[in-house]
Formats: structure tokens, sequence, C-alpha cells
């Protein structure tokens, strides 16, 4: 069975980070679906963005307990646990997040 493009790729990442790392080494985050192997990934970007990938390094970040003081008392929660994707594009390739605002 096999999952569309827009399955496996949610969002992509858009931090401080993010983008020194995509200026810099050429690389790219997104987060992901949880059950997304790293071909799938490398597939869903390739086609999305017509570029060419080099390499994807996962990780799975597990969700964080979540605690603040309101007028009513302690409010508890938590964080959702994601699974983010760090994509290398070959040289001379680039993804421009910002085209389409």
């Amino acid at each position: 069975m096999s999952k569309k493009h827009t399955d496996i790729l949610l969002k992509p990442v858009v931090t401080e980070k993010s983008n020194t790392l995509s200026e810099n080494l050429n690389r790219y985050t997104f987060v992901v679906a949880k059950g997304a192997n790293k071909l799938q990934i490398k597939a869903a970007v390739e086609s999305m963005y017509g570029v060419a990938v080099a390499a994807v390094n996962t990780m799975n970040v597990a969700g964080k307990d979540k605690s603040r003081f309101t007028t009513k008392g302690l409010a508890k929660g938590y964080s959702q646990s994601v699974k983010k994707a760090v994509v290398t594009l070959n040289e001379g390739e680039t993804i421009d997040f910002y085209s389409n605002i």
C-alpha cells in the first residue's frame, strides 16, 4: 500500500537552525508521518519539489510534559511526539519554501 506524497511530508520546519542548515549545508528539515521510511521520504521530496536527494536522516522527537499556572490552578498537558527528516540535496539543488506566499 503506497501513501500519497502529501501524507508523508506533513510540513517543513522553518526555524533559525533549519534555515542555517539549508543555507550552509543544503539540508532541509520536514515533519513527516511516523510510519514513513527513508525511501518514501526521498521519493516524496523528489516528486513534490523536483529536486535530487542525496541523503535522508530521520529522528523521532519525543513529546514533552507541559504545565502552566492559571487563575483556575495548575493546567497540565503535553506536546505531541513527531518524526522529523533532514533531507540533504545534491549540489546546486534548492527548495524555496517562501515562493507560495
